[in-house]
């Protein structure tokens, strides 16, 4: 007779434990679920959190939390998984996958919660049937030695998963399993199970495409961004060539945090513009003390995922139709400071014409 998996007897795995990762697989534990793996290559992070647990600093909340975890070095995993959370860096997926292959069954489920449209990278490997993909609407960052800060409040803790091109026969675990953050947080509404994986992943892009990379861009927090005079116009711009591609492609965009994004700030008329740019920084106030994970990669001397966000809107842009000036822009810059011609900097705003 064949294994029933559920949440509570499923081998999880969080691959790429860093400050997305820590902070899910955490939550998980804390929930209640004691069969969750945090992996990493971080040795460092690895021996913090066994001798102390993992801490997860809620900067939005004003609290720490100290959760006993189960953390591994990716050397050291062994065995299947049933379930593999992907929380690497999407340009280096291709490698991931072809050194996960030993590690997974014929029905292990890898979910990436990459930025992006990153499954179709996790299917060329893992094939269709067994490839997963959710959009995360909450921010976190790296501290080491065990420690994450999430950034977000956590009452904006949300995550929309779904299946990609397969019938999504196991969604429900997915989506029983992440709700044991839930079960942590309080938060009865953190994940949603969703027929439009598409339209989930283009409303987290364009958010990202124009907070993530301008935040690259400037050095500053997501609320500075959505507050200042001319970041905050650019990142208008960068959301409604977003909206504009996503329906040149034939996607409805998905709410976010219950919202229709594109009613709330896609509007073209003088009075819709104007209200938009008075409602953007209460519709990020929840996220104000985001920092871009591309910009403390940038700051550290590595090589970003702009390509993956910001490049992803230019490339789909081009095969529909659809020209995308400002995300093109910030692309250019961003390999411009990658490559020392430019500094991180809110100067760089004077780049683009809005």
């Amino acid at each position: 007779m064949s294994r029933v998996v559920t949440a509570e007897n499923a081998r999880i795995a969080i691959y790429g434990a860093g400050a997305m990762g820590t902070v899910l697989g955490a939550l998980l534990t804390k929930g209640g679920l004691k069969n969750v793996d945090l992996i990493t290559r971080n040795i460092a992070h690895v021996q913090g959190m066994r001798e102390r647990g993992a801490t997860v600093v809620c900067e939005g909340d004003g609290l720490e939390l100290t959760i006993p975890v189960h953390a591994l070095l990716s050397s050291e995993m062994t065995g299947k998984y049933d379930v593999i959370f992907l929380m690497t860096k999407q340009r280096f997926n291709g490698e991931i996958l072809q050194n996960l292959l030993p590690f997974l069954h014929e029905d292990t489920a890898v979910c990436t919660t990459q930025n992006g449209f990153p499954e179709r990278s996790v299917a060329d490997v893992i094939g269709e049937n067994r490839t997963y993909g959710a959009a995360t609407s909450f921010g976190a960052t790296f501290l080491g030695d065990g420690k994450t800060a999430l950034t977000s409040k956590i009452e904006a803790m949300r995550i929309e998963l779904g299946g990609y091109h397969n019938d999504g026969e196991k969604t429900p675990l997915l989506a029983d399993i992440l709700a044991y953050v839930g079960k942590a947080t309080g938060k009865d509404d953190f994940v949603k199970t969703t027929d439009n994986l598409s339209g989930a992943r283009w409303s987290k892009l364009a958010i990202n495409a124009a907070f993530s990379g301008l935040s690259t861009v400037t050095g500053l927090t997501f609320g500075e961004v959505a507050r200042r005079h001319k970041s905050r116009k650019i990142a208008l711009g960068v959301l409604r060539e977003c909206m504009d591609v996503a329906k040149a492609s034939g996607v409805k965009l998905a709410p976010m945090q219950g919202h229709d994004m594109e009613k709330m700030l896609g509007g073209r008329t003088p009075i819709k513009r104007f209200i938009a740019y008075m409602v953007l920084p209460f519709a990020m106030k929840k996220h104000k003390k985001l920092l871009s994970g591309m910009l403390k990669d940038v700051q550290n001397g590595r090589k970003c995922e702009i390509d993956f966000v910001d490049g992803a809107v230019v490339k789909e842009g081009e095969r529909v139709g659809v020209e995308t000036p400002l995300c093109r822009q910030i692309v250019e810059i961003v390999h411009g400071i990658e490559n020392g011609l430019y500094e991180i900097d809110y100067k760089n705003v004077d780049f683009f014409d809005v």
